[in-house]
């Protein structure tokens, strides 16, 4: 492929993977206006707290912040913000301060070896604030605090020099709670981070420091990351934040609506080769990177695509005139890796395994968003689910029973979920085989041949189920065949869809998209009889199964989805773990 193909004079690059607002701004990037929100931040109060799922551009946001308030950028604003929002509407705030920016997933080290990591990250930015900002502080400033040990008594020194010299400090922290997600995976050092965060902890020490510098030199406080649990911990050292997550001002702050994607699409269709209307590339986005909601007011009303997820899919269209191959970007995947353990743990929290069967068994959850709990608290439902909404593995879906309904958001995250609720299972030391599994997958999609797919996953479900999964039953069933059938690459697998004939079990959607061969699709209605039912439940089971496949491969919804393909209607009915019935119905 000629790699000058694909560059056209004048098209704005896109940003994906970038942090630097900057550079966005003048090397022809093109760039989503979120300035709009300028104005809101600084009638919020002055110490911020906002929490958003990995991936959302929280870094991004930040720089932008730090290049309209640095007095260093003062002569850089029309080149930066002209044509934007903010440069049309400017605050009488924009470039007066000095900007301390820490960003603490550049922490290295575990809990144990923590304050060494933080006395080097911090040691490196104090320096870096003391050179860009030499000619507005003391002199020697550099030098006095080098001579100072560690982070919190620099910090001390810090302030307390800017106020002297008459400055004003904002204060911005990326991922404050960076190491809070191996200490919430790794239950055996709750104690130690308990002590961390109270009392004479480090870090409880230097969140002091910054709470009290704000009755000195800083001015403003803008401090992220994914969980409210280290915030709460806090608490007792810095108790004057406040936390706007779940504020509807904010909700489309991070993130993209339907109409900046549409809107961006649009742009690139008009100078890069397009094979599809901008309708079409929606549809196929939506299912995967939308239907974020961060306001239970803003429900209905609008909801969030993943930005970084966006950015991702246009970069490979525009590059090879197709959807990519794999709808999940590969960071994403490491960054949901990171949180299989937490999902794993079934002995120390007590309530993970249910909670997930629960919500892939019947498609919702319901709790209360808590807006902050600590972490010795995790193992409490409402705050297991609210930490999963906060990782963006929950969305707002409304209110059941006086309670916010929340649901997997889109399929990128039920990709992941599915995969680790598998992996719990996996308690034997056992292992899916990948090979035989992406045999039959590729047999499924290609041949037809139906049969040896779900007799395998009735063998491994049978395999793996403990007594405590038999007593769950149905909800196990549901919930493995269809983790199972979400590993299938082919077919996005649909659950319990609403449609004018009912509700049908599992349709495997072919994703024509991306294999535009491939040649077989599936409804699978799936019923379940107890140990203890007569035989002839069994038989009822199947009638009325019978009866529900072929009403729903009668629907509309159905016979768009499948385009050329050949439908098959496969009914399944176990009875405990036995998989008694598999057959296709003419």
């Amino acid at each position: 492929m000629d790699p000058m193909k694909y560059i056209v004079p004048g098209r704005k690059r896109l940003p994906y993977g970038m942090m630097n607002f900057a550079d966005i701004r003048l090397d022809n990037y093109y760039y989503v206006d979120k300035t709009r929100f300028i104005p809101m931040i600084e009638e919020a109060d002055r110490f911020f707290f906002f929490i958003r799922p990995r991936r959302f551009g929280k870094s991004l946001t930040l720089n932008l912040l730090q290049h309209y308030y640095d007095v260093r950028t003062r002569d850089q604003f029309e080149a930066l913000f002209g044509d934007l929002y903010i440069g049309q509407h400017p605050t009488p705030d924009r470039n007066s301060y000095l900007v301390l920016y820490l960003n603490f997933s550049g922490i290295t080290g575990e809990l144990n070896n923590y304050r060494k990591g933080l006395d080097a990250h911090c040691q490196i930015c104090f320096d870096f604030f003391c050179e860009v900002y030499a000619d507005l502080l003391p002199q020697g400033i550099k030098e006095k605090l080098d001579a100072i040990e560690g982070a919190v008594n620099q910090f001390d020194f810090l302030y307390h020099e800017c106020e002297r010299a008459g400055q004003d400090i904002y204060l911005f922290i990326d991922e404050y709670d960076h190491f809070t997600n191996a200490i919430l995976s790794d239950p055996e050092s709750l104690h130690r981070y308990t002590n961390e965060m109270h009392g004479e902890g480090y870090l409880c020490a230097f969140f002091n420091k910054v709470k009290a510098g704000t009755d000195s030199s800083i001015k403003r406080c803008f401090i992220t990351g994914v969980s409210p649990v280290t915030m709460d911990d806090l608490t007792s050292g810095f108790n004057i934040g406040t936390n706007y997550s779940l504020t509807p001002k904010f909700n489309q702050m991070m993130g993209f609506t339907e109409e900046e994607v549409r809107e961006m699409l649009t742009y690139y269709s008009t100078n890069s080769p397009f094979k599809h209307s901008v309708d079409e590339l929606i549809e196929i986005m939506k299912p995967w990177y939308d239907n974020y909601c961060f306001a239970q007011e803003c429900y209905g009303e609008t909801t969030m695509y993943n930005s970084n997820m966006v950015l991702y899919f246009v970069k490979n269209y525009i590059d090879n005139g197709k959807a990519p191959l794999s709808m999940v970007e590969e960071n994403i995947r490491i960054d949901y890796e990171k949180l299989r353990m937490l999902i794993r743990k079934d002995k120390e929290f007590a309530h993970d395994a249910s909670v997930i069967q629960t919500l892939v068994s019947q498609g919702f959850i319901t709790g209360e968003l808590k807006s902050g709990f600590s972490a010795s608290g995790i193992t409490n439902p409402d705050n297991f689910v609210s930490l999963l909404y906060y990782f963006g593995m929950l969305t707002i879906n409304g209110m059941h029973r006086g309670k916010n309904k929340l649901i997997i958001p889109n399929l990128v995250v039920q990709e992941q979920l599915y995969t680790y609720l598998l992996s719990t299972y996996n308690e034997a030391d056992l292992s899916f085989s990948s090979y035989e599994k992406s045999e039959l997958s590729s047999q499924l999609a290609y041949d037809g041949n139906w049969k040896a797919y779900f007799d395998y996953i009735a063998d491994c479900l049978k395999t793996y189920a403990s007594q405590r999964d038999k007593q769950k039953g149905e909800f196990f069933v549901h919930g493995f065949t269809l983790a199972m059938t979400a590993q299938n690459r082919f077919y996005r697998p649909i659950s319990e869809q609403d449609t004018q004939a009912g509700y049908v079990d599992i349709f495997l959607c072919p994703m024509l998209d991306i294999y535009s061969d491939m040649t077989h699709s599936y409804i699978v209605e799936l019923k379940y009889a107890k140990y203890k039912d007569p035989e002839t439940r069994v038989e009822e089971l199947r009638q009325e199964a019978i009866a529900q496949v072929n009403r729903y491969a009668d629907t509309d919804t159905v016979k768009r989805a499948i385009g050329g393909t050949r439908l098959h209607k496969i009914v399944v009915v176990y009875k405990g773990m036995e998989m008694r019935v598999c057959e296709e119905i003419q």
